[in-house]
């Protein structure tokens, strides 16, 4: 239980560092974090990148996603079908219809063309130096990476939400971990 209400603190002060944070700066990071995804990208061979649509607050990568698109990378963004499942990835194109899923978060409004990414991108509201993700508290990520084989997990994140708290039994450990420092 303490881990628990570590990581309810932890999102909480994260969330609010995060909304604190001003346009420009976090127009600079992103493109710091989008530099070294895409030099990260240029080495890893990827056909379905599993992308995220940002939410209030996390790293923009939109100009990367049309980017990559253009030059015959397919995208697919997350779903959540179900409460309490992994997540689905969806097709998609800048441009392509959204709406909100099973979680309430925005995605795909056309879920017929499930697709397993070869890579995906995870947004971080922190991280620990051993790679584990703080996320929003759903566990779809984790549910997500605990399938085997899994696909290569990059997680997104602002440096200054390096975190530390306890692993629980449900943690998975992120591959790579790409961040604006």
């Amino acid at each position: 239980m303490e881990n628990l209400s570590n990581k309810i603190e932890l999102r909480r002060l994260l969330l609010a560092a995060r909304r604190a944070l001003p346009s420009d700066v976090k127009a600079q990071a992103d493109a710091r974090i989008t530099l070294r995804l895409t030099r990260w990208l240029e080495t890893h061979p990827v056909t379905v990148l599993g992308a995220f649509l940002p939410m209030p607050g996390e790293p923009d990568l939109s100009t990367l996603y049309a980017r990559l698109i253009r030059n015959g990378m397919q995208m697919a963004m997350p779903v959540v079908v179900e409460k309490n499942t992994p997540l689905r990835y969806a097709l998609w194109q800048p441009g392509d219809a959204l709406a909100k899923d099973a979680s309430g978060t925005m995605a795909p409004a056309i879920r017929t063309a499930f697709v397993d990414a070869d890579v995906i991108l995870a947004p971080c509201v922190g991280f620990t130096e051993s790679r584990l993700r703080l996320g929003y508290g759903g566990g779809y990520f984790d549910r997500t990476l605990a399938r085997s084989p899994h696909p290569v997990a990059i997680g997104i994140a602002y440096g200054f939400t390096r975190v530390s708290f306890e692993a629980s039994e449900y943690d998975v450990a992120l591959d790579v971990l790409i961040t604006d420092e």
